[in-house]
């Protein structure tokens, strides 16, 4: 007994890295997958479907079940040509991991506008695209399902050189605090993921790149964790987002501090005088924002 049998998966990003990942468990584990990528360089240019139609035949060969899409995920069309190819196959869909990303790394002020809109679109309006009809299939009909977003330590922390990609990552968190509320009254799950994984995306990066990758940092390392997500394993938690990566599984929440709380009037000079009770302290007991 596989722990997602009788499930339809759908994973977008699925032709290479994580997604590929999350696309051989998931059959592994009795699901039946839609492989969606488009097939396109790093950067979203270009396209092809022979990246999806891989995985689809080394999952088959290993005795799973799984089908292509080369749909964009950017476009309402693309989402629900998506959603609609786990409909034709299999009839059903259980499971929504929205993973498709695209990099264009600079700092801001070399940030075309271009460059934001690529990125923001693919993985901001992208999850939403793909969501979407997916979301309204498990309303209408009942289902009890599982969404994942993926969102990014860049976005959640902020990290150098990734402005459009952080705030997309950002966004996404938003999102996925939103629907986990609303998802509460029909049952729906929905995660928020913030991977770290030596894939073709993160290959290059600072200190990454020439160096043999972390052994636990490649992609199968990473998607037990989805797994567990998406499983029965985590029962009914939702809205929280899990950190995987080589350093290990933790749970990344937002916080705030006992706060200053006058019931008078106050001034700045009061806000900093009370700033130790206002700010987190680092390790050093040194006030920061």
């Amino acid at each position: 007994m596989g722990l997602l049998d009788g499930k339809v998966a759908i994973v977008t990003g699925g032709g290479n890295g994580l997604g590929e990942a999350y696309c051989k468990l998931f059959a592994q584990e009795g699901a039946a997958v839609v492989v969606n990528d488009l097939g396109g360089a790093r950067d979203g240019t270009g396209g092809s479907i022979s990246a999806a139609q891989k995985v689809v035949d080394e999952i088959k060969a290993a005795g799973g079940k799984a089908v292509a899409n080369g749909d964009d995920v950017s476009t309402m069309e693309g989402g629900q040509r998506i959603f609609q190819s786990a409909i034709d196959a299999f009839g059903r869909v259980d499971i929504l991991v929205n993973n498709a990303g695209i990099l264009r790394d600079k700092t801001f002020s070399n940030t075309s506008e271009a460059d934001w809109d690529a990125v923001v679109k693919v993985h901001l309006k992208g999850t939403y695209c793909c969501t979407m009809p997916v979301w309204n299939y498990f309303k209408d009909n009942q289902v009890k399902g599982v969404i994942v977003m993926t969102s990014s330590t860049s976005g959640l922390y902020g990290n150098f050189g990734q402005s459009n990609y952080g705030a997309a990552k950002a966004g996404i968190y938003g999102f996925m605090r939103v629907l986990s509320i609303e998802g509460r009254k029909y049952g729906i799950r929905v995660w928020g993921l913030a991977p770290g994984a030596f894939t073709r995306m993160t290959s290059d990066l600072p200190g990454r790149k020439d160096r043999e990758p972390d052994p636990m940092s490649l992609p199968e390392r990473i998607a037990p964790g989805v797994l567990y997500m998406v499983s029965d394993l985590s029962g009914d938690q939702s809205g929280k987002v899990l950190g995987v990566s080589s350093r290990g599984v933790r749970e990344i929440k937002m916080l705030q501090t006992k706060g200053f709380n006058p019931t008078a009037p106050w001034t700045a000079q009061d806000l900093a005088d009370h700033a130790g009770e206002v700010f987190f302290a680092d390790e050093d007991n040194r006030v920061v924002a």
